[in-house]
């Protein structure tokens, strides 16, 4: 089922964020929201999640299992990468499916998987937090700037392992970039542009 977002208005104090906003996102595709900084993307994908009622408005369709990359990584520090995915993973997901998917996304299994993730990069930490939205069971999948902190190559495979992963699923990315748009062969929804 198509998520179906009807007249959403939101505003915090006097400050209008959204303003009777409507949108359809295709079920099972990937769909990009862009605009400039302050414009209610992270709002919107909060109400989505229901984590913020809006004041005004209506959405249908949004799955009930549903998975997150925050803008912050929220992972726990003192784990390691192995044990903050397993948080999210049924019974029958074995470690060693974990590390191939921590592998795949770049990260350094001889290195790194023992140390907590609080000894990590911002970089290596955000690919954790994307493998742990992966793997959680969702059906709608929610990307606020997952890819921010990560150089050029290392963003590319984490796109590449998004897009890997996704298929069956409907995913929402919030972007300020529109080559991330590209590179993820994604939906584009810019009201504010």
């Amino acid at each position: 089922m198509d998520i179906h977002i009807k007249d959403i208005t939101k505003s915090f104090g006097g400050n209008l964020v959204l303003d009777r906003l409507n949108m359809t996102i295709p079920e099972k595709e990937r769909t990009c929201i862009m605009g400039p900084s302050g414009c209610g993307k992270t709002t919107l994908l909060n109400i989505l999640m229901g984590f913020l009622q809006p004041d005004g408005g209506r959405v249908d369709g949004v799955p009930r299992l549903k998975s997150a990359v925050f803008q912050e990584d929220r992972l726990c520090e003192d784990f390691n990468a192995v044990s903050n995915v397993r948080l999210v993973c049924g019974k029958k997901t074995s470690n060693r499916q974990i590390l191939s998917h921590l592998e795949s996304i770049g990260l350094s299994i001889k290195d790194d998987m023992a140390k907590p993730v609080g000894e990590f990069s911002g970089g290596m930490k955000r690919r954790v937090a994307i493998v742990r939205a992966i793997m959680a069971q969702s059906e709608v999948l929610f990307l606020d700037e997952p890819f921010k902190g990560l150089d050029g190559d290392t963003k590319k495979t984490a796109i590449d392992y998004v897009k890997r992963h996704t298929g069956g699923k409907t995913v929402i990315v919030v972007t300020h970039d529109p080559e991330e748009v590209k590179a993820l062969e994604a939906n584009l929804f810019a009201p504010w542009s």
